[in-house]
């Protein structure tokens, strides 16, 4: 097998010394069945970003994280390459103007959805009416929003075919991040939009039991937050596929921050996956490089290692630097940068030598602050298989100083 057995954390890859000792200490805390690190792990918010803990009956909203339902679309389209290339720059500026990303609408569109009439909104009418039509109210005027930090709408050349796709990554934004929120203060007796302490970086993760009230009310909030997850990366998906003009013929979807019910030995368990793409045999999910790297679709192999990694595999290639370390450090009131290690003019010049039209972006998403790809997925060779090789062509991110308090 290529994974190592740490202190009984099942590990893929090189150890993240801070990682590891999280993945520990989420292992120690709750009816942990197995706690397991990806190729891309790092240090997260009580849980690790790649890990994956599975838990008897139990369910952890710190672990799932703030960015409820964050995942991946791709679509594959109807055009070549060479239809693409000569408008390229202009369809990049067309993204940049229709698509939303960082706070707020770059239009007044308002998208209409079933999912507003969902049943499991009466979760929220038990907290509170308030409470319910200011999350709904947030979650409408959000909808088919990308949001910042490392969420992303790309346009990609398969390597073999020279066909193209086009892929997202975000989440369920603001009102994910209120959900996330309002279910860690009710569970510290806090109220639901009280302003809380904030989550310390190696705090024990908060546990819920599935069968309690709160438990059973967090699972089927987080279950809405997931549909509303999906609506918005298919909203955006169409979006792009309208400027582009064309249709898609395959689709890949995927959540990688979520908790789902699954069977495994056996048993049915809670698997909570934080930055952890779902991989079951036969399943597909898209993994996503960096803006100077490759991006792969992959399925998940039926082997013995894949059982043992939970069906779970990477969502990225890992972050090597933090954002601050890349950046620097914000003074928002003179909205300047101070002591970051990479320049606009670095990152700019990197992306450009390897062929990508940027529109957005921040020196804390360039090229040098991710592992490259191509080593996660050799570590998890035993449990995934490549299917298709992309290379981006175009990136469209919030911009480099876009203040979100719900980006990744």
């Amino acid at each position: 097998m290529a994974y190592q057995n740490i202190d009984g954390v099942r590990m893929w890859g090189n150890p993240d010394p801070g990682a590891m000792a999280q993945a520990k200490m989420c292992a120690e805390n709750g009816n942990v069945v197995q706690t397991l690190l990806m190729a891309d792990h790092h240090k997260g918010y009580s849980q690790p970003i790649g890990g994956v803990v599975v838990y008897d009956g139990q369910i952890s909203p710190s672990g799932v994280g703030y960015d409820i339902g964050c995942g991946n679309k791709a679509v594959r389209t109807g055009l070549k390459i060479e239809e693409l290339r000569p408008r390229l720059s202009g369809i990049m500026d067309e993204i940049a103007r229709r698509i939303s990303f960082g706070i707020g609408r770059v239009n007044n569109e308002r998208v209409e959805h079933e999912l507003f009439d969902d049943p499991d909104w009466a979760v929220f009418m038990a907290v509170g009416r308030q409470k319910h039509d200011k999350l709904k109210d947030l979650a409408q005027n959000q909808l088919g929003t990308v949001g910042s930090g490392n969420h992303f709408v790309d346009i990609l050349e398969e390597d073999a075919t020279g066909r193209v796709w086009i892929a997202n990554h975000f989440g369920s934004r603001g009102f994910g991040h209120k959900t996330a929120s309002g279910f860690l203060n009710l569970a510290a007796g806090r109220d639901f939009l009280a302003n809380a302490p904030g989550e310390k970086m190696d705090q024990p993760p908060v546990l819920l039991d599935l069968n309690s009230e709160l438990g059973d009310m967090y699972y089927r909030a987080m279950k809405l937050a997931g549909r509303y997850a999906y609506a918005g990366r298919d909203y955006v998906i169409q979006q792009v596929l309208a400027i582009l003009g064309t249709e898609a013929d395959l689709e890949v979807h995927n959540h990688h921050n979520y908790a789902w019910k699954e069977t495994h030995h056996g048993k049915e368990v809670i698997v909570v996956r934080k930055g952890a793409t779902p991989s079951a045999p036969g399943q597909m999910g898209f993994i996503g490089g960096s803006m100077g790297d490759i991006s792969v679709i992959v399925r998940g192999k039926d082997s013995a290692e894949n059982r043992d990694a939970y069906y779970s595999t990477v969502h990225g290639a890992g972050r090597i630097m933090s954002r601050t370390q890349a950046a620097g450090r914000m003074n928002w009131k003179t909205r300047t940068r101070s002591g970051g290690q990479i320049s606009s003019a670095q990152m700019l010049e990197a992306v450009r030598d390897f062929g990508v039209e940027l529109r957005g972006a921040g020196t804390d998403e360039s090229p040098f602050v991710y592992r490259k790809l191509q080593e996660v997925l050799d570590a998890h060779a035993g449990t995934i298989e490549v299917m298709h090789v992309l290379k981006p062509v175009g990136v469209c991110m919030a911009g480099a100083d876009e203040f979100d308090p719900y980006k990744d």
